[in-house]
């Protein structure tokens, strides 16, 4: 095919990861032709350097914590992990990083799909430049949807490229446990990643530029989490930055500002993210190359009648669940443009993303877990709600027969005008398993006197939701 031919496809979408795939599905779902184009792994970041391979060297790690505190199971797994077990099945998650089961999928919804690095050329105009340089022209009769995620950002240290780094996708893909590793950062990233590594074999090194970690969720969260991974014997400094890195025969040193010394046998810096913006040709429509994209609700780019963007380059929240959200979202108002139809885009409507205001969910698969939903206290307060915040120990039947010496901790975040839930955050062993009754209580926006009515089962954890109610209702 030469460089002058061009194919019509109804939507092209730029980024076959989750969010490019769902958007594809969706649209092919509401019968519009569909290209996708993708320069590396179908699947994308979450299936290969993120989600889940870092689930799957997680798993093991609190699975061997609670039992530890199990007796009768206890003194079965006072050993060390399986190291190369655990690594192994987190190939087979990566399906040894190869994409054939994706792509099938992918043809299964029956888009079309281009390998290769495909940029904008004009409006409504992409052109793909394939593995071996040959060049095709798409065009797009309704949308293209960028969908191209985002990477990790490294700091502007001297050398720093010298000294080989581990991101996110070294930290997720290694094959071996390094003896000593420094993990900089404080975010989920670096918290898991300390936990998967610590117990796999490494002497952790947790350096936090901040005064705690996880600074997006409540205080509290972080703080229960840095006690955990120190109990599992990683060095976790808060308020210390990194001055420099150098490796010298073979050995990571790092200086921190506060003149220590330490070194290691690799370095792990989780310390941002950055769109994927720069080379996908935003300059053609008149966008600043590698910026984040603006986006309306229907995640349409802002001033464009046609460019969508999707999941984390619009920066509205960088997680995969929400992104595939998104997509769901976008490719329903797409198709709702293309049929001229009207749109539902009140707020909760099927062809807006509310839940990107004020209802996102999270989890960090630490050992305990922090799982939150909506606004935390402080960021309610900011907006403007009047508040009353809930917090209890999770000290009921439930979490008492799930592991010895069970610690947990729980705050919901009152609206005091509805009497509805603004946020909730948990954080204990396997509390990532009950968010979502959280989320939905969240998005429903459902009274307290109803979630009065919705009675936990016995023993669960999810008790601790009547002793939040009763907290609620006693004071």
């Amino acid at each position: 095919m030469t460089e002058t031919d061009s194919i019509a496809y109804d939507v092209v979408v730029l980024g076959a990861g989750p969010v490019g795939e769902n958007v594809a599905d969706r649209t092919r779902a509401a019968g519009l032709s569909t290209a996708v184009v993708e320069s590396e792994l179908v699947g994308g970041e979450c299936s290969y350097w993120a989600c889940m391979p870092s689930k799957a060297l997680l798993r093991p790690v609190l699975a061997q914590a609670d039992a530890r505190r199990l007796p009768g199971l206890s003194q079965a797994v006072q050993g060390p992990l399986d190291t190369a077990a655990v690594l192994a099945r987190r190939n087979q998650f990566t399906s040894n990083w190869n994409d054939d089961g994706q792509i099938q999928w992918l043809n299964g919804t029956g888009a079309d799909f281009y390998r290769g690095h495909g940029r904008l050329a004009g409006p409504r105009t992409v052109e793909v430049t394939g593995p071996d340089g040959e060049r095709t022209l798409l065009t797009a009769r309704h949308a293209v949807a960028a969908c191209t995620g985002s990477r990790a950002v490294l700091p502007d240290l001297p050398g720093l490229a010298e000294v080989k780094p581990w991101t996110s996708r070294e930290a997720t893909s290694a094959q071996a446990a390094p003896g000593r590793l420094v993990v900089v950062g404080g975010g989920v990233v670096a918290t898991e990643m300390a936990t998967a590594w610590q117990a796999l074999g490494s002497q952790v090194t947790l350096l936090v530029r901040g005064k705690g970690l996880l600074n997006r969720m409540e205080p509290f969260a972080g703080e229960m989490v840095a006690e955990g991974l120190t109990e599992a014997g990683a060095d976790v400094r808060t308020g210390t930055s990194v001055e420099s890195v150098t490796r010298e025969n073979g050995t990571v040193v790092v200086v921190t500002d506060h003149g220590d010394r330490i070194e290691a046998d690799e370095i792990l810096f989780a310390t941002g993210r950055a769109p994927r913006t720069d080379d996908i040709g935003l300059d053609t429509v008149g966008l600043e190359p590698g910026s984040w994209l603006q986006v309306d609700d229907t995640l349409r780019v802002t001033g464009s009648e046609w460019l969508y963007a999707v999941g984390d380059i619009n920066h509205r929240a960088l997680l995969t669940h929400q992104g595939k959200y998104q997509a769901r979202i976008a490719g329903a108002a797409i198709a709702a443009r293309a049929a001229d139809e009207p749109l539902l885009d009140a707020a909760w409507g099927a062809h807006v993303a509310t839940a990107d205001h004020g209802a996102v969910p999270q989890v960090v698969f630490t050992d305990p877990e922090a799982a939150a939903v909506g606004l935390s206290l402080a960021e309610a307060e900011r907006a403007g709600h009047r508040v009353r915040a809930v917090d209890l120990d999770i000290a009921v039947a439930g979490s008492s027969l799930y592991r010895d010496g069970y610690r947990g901790r729980a705050r919901m975040v009152v609206d005091l005008e509805r009497e509805i839930l603004l946020g909730v955050t948990f954080v204990g062993p396997g509390v990532g398993e009950i968010i979502h009754s959280a989320t939905i209580a969240v998005v429903g926006q459902v009274p307290i006197s109803r979630l009065w009515h919705a009675v936990p089962s016995y023993p669960t954890i999810s008790e601790v939701w009547l002793r939040l109610l009763e907290s609620y209702r006693d004071n």
